[in-house]
């Protein structure tokens, strides 16, 4: 067998990878109706809600590693694993704001944001350590 024949990625890691795109897609999508103060997003949020988001810093909302993150899980990039590690870092970080300042509409929500970073983290490490990202 070839080197390039061993180091192909099971069908998983394109499931896994494409999940993570659309999960990280629909975080850009959410900050950029809220930044932009959209219809649908004025409709899915009570005012006191909206006047929340308005008030948090940019820096909270602004910061979107993981989206760059899985593009290059499904290019299939070494440099994946630290955008993972950069967003990681990040959720935590906006996750813990948001929590230590009673934000969190959804705790639900906060703590699966949190674990999905973790495992997409987990996932490029160790797709990493099969030879998958070059």
């Amino acid at each position: 067998m070839t080197d390039s024949a061993t180091n192909k990625p099971a069908i998983w890691f394109w499931i896994v990878s494409v999940i993570a795109l659309i999960w990280n897609g629909m975080g850009v999508n959410a900050y950029l109706q809220q930044a932009y103060n959209t219809k649908g997003y004025q409709e899915m949020y009570t005012a006191e809600q909206q006047e929340i988001a308005a008030n948090m810093p940019s820096w909270v909302t602004a910061l979107f590693a993981g989206a760059l993150a899985a593009i290059g899980l499904l290019v299939r990039k070494s440099w994946a694993t630290k955008l993972w590690l950069l967003s990681l870092i990040a959720v935590i970080v906006q996750m813990g704001y948001i929590l230590i300042n009673g934000y969190a509409s959804s705790i639900g929500m906060t703590i699966m944001i949190i674990v999905l970073a973790v495992v997409f983290y987990w996932f490029s490490k160790m797709s990493g350590s099969k030879g998958w990202l070059k």
